[in-house]
């Protein structure tokens, strides 16, 4: 008698399928694949396109629902892009933003390299330890932070000024990209510093020269990651700033653009989309850094 004829599975319980070639039925790829896509792509675009449309719609026809349509506009105007852009203190709202994200991503990195190396390459004592605590730090809610830090940016004299975001945003930026550059300088191999390290190489010239090249996707995706928290930040940027000129998109859509019970609906729709548009461009022109971090530094 056949072995392999004996243990070999009944018809019923055979799986002949093979890759995705379940998917080959157009039915169970509607069911699968198509539908979810399409939930998904409406539930993210269709904020934008109603701050689009809402930005280009007459005021008549923003609370009129009777005779016109709330997801279409007809006759669409410009005087609320206008209104925002001359006649409010947006320009300057936008400047503020772009200055203190970038600034304030810089100064995050900067601190973060050298944490996540030390924390993660060179193994002093009580590193795993240190890590965690850092994790924990960016898990305190700002709501707590900025109390304590009123009282720094008060006594140092940089109330109501670019400065006072500039160096407490970094409060909340370093624990998160310290702790997602230890996870990426630990992917890549040891052997590599080790071999240096032989050669007669400092950690200076490893960090500079091997390390900080290798992570360069890590970089981008923590750069991101803390320019888009710097971006859409407004506890820290309501509490310290308060003269209109230096005010940040966030705080100054909100707080210039609503008089009391009066909202500038079509003003705040355009001044929330063209907030929102750097950062999409931003995730546009790195994801290929991005999604590389996600999925490791160097294979062994």
């Amino acid at each position: 008698m056949n072995t392999q004829d004996s243990t070999a599975a009944p018809d019923g319980l055979r799986d002949d399928a093979e890759g995705m070639s379940y998917l080959s039925h157009l039915p169970r790829r509607i069911v699968v694949i198509y539908l979810p896509l399409a939930i998904f792509v409406f539930v993210l675009l269709f904020p934008f396109y109603w701050m689009a449309i809402t930005a280009v719609k007459p005021n008549s026809q923003l609370t009129d629902y009777e005779n016109y349509s709330p997801f279409w506009v007809v006759g669409p105007t410009l005087e609320h892009i206008k209104y925002l852009l001359f006649e409010t203190s947006y320009p300057g709202w936008l400047w503020n933003t772009i200055l203190v994200s970038v600034a304030s991503t810089f100064l995050s990195l900067f601190a973060s390299v050298f944490a996540a190396y030390a924390i993660e390459r060179v193994r002093f004592t009580g590193a795993r330890t240190t890590g965690l605590l850092i994790f924990l730090a960016y898990l305190v809610p700002p709501s707590i932070l900025f109390i304590p830090l009123a009282f720094i940016v008060f006594n140092i004299g940089i109330y109501d000024s670019r400065f006072a975001l500039i160096f407490t945003y970094p409060t909340f930026l370093i624990p998160f990209c310290t702790w997602l550059l230890m996870g990426y300088f630990r992917s890549i191999p040891y052997e590599l510093e080790e071999s240096a390290l032989v050669d007669g190489a400092t950690r200076w010239q490893i960090l500079r020269r091997i390390i900080l090249p290798l992570a360069v996707p890590g970089l981008i995706s923590a750069g991101i990651f803390a320019f888009t928290l710097s971006w859409n930040e407004f506890i820290y940027a309501l509490t310290f700033i308060q003269s209109s000129e230096n005010k940040t998109i966030p705080v100054g859509v909100l707080t210039e653009l609503v008089r009391g019970d009066i909202f500038e609906w079509g003003a705040l729709m355009a001044g929330a989309l063209f907030g929102s548009l750097p950062v999409v461009i931003l995730y546009s022109f790195f994801v290929d850094h991005y999604v590389s971090s996600m999925t490791g530094a160097v294979k062994e």
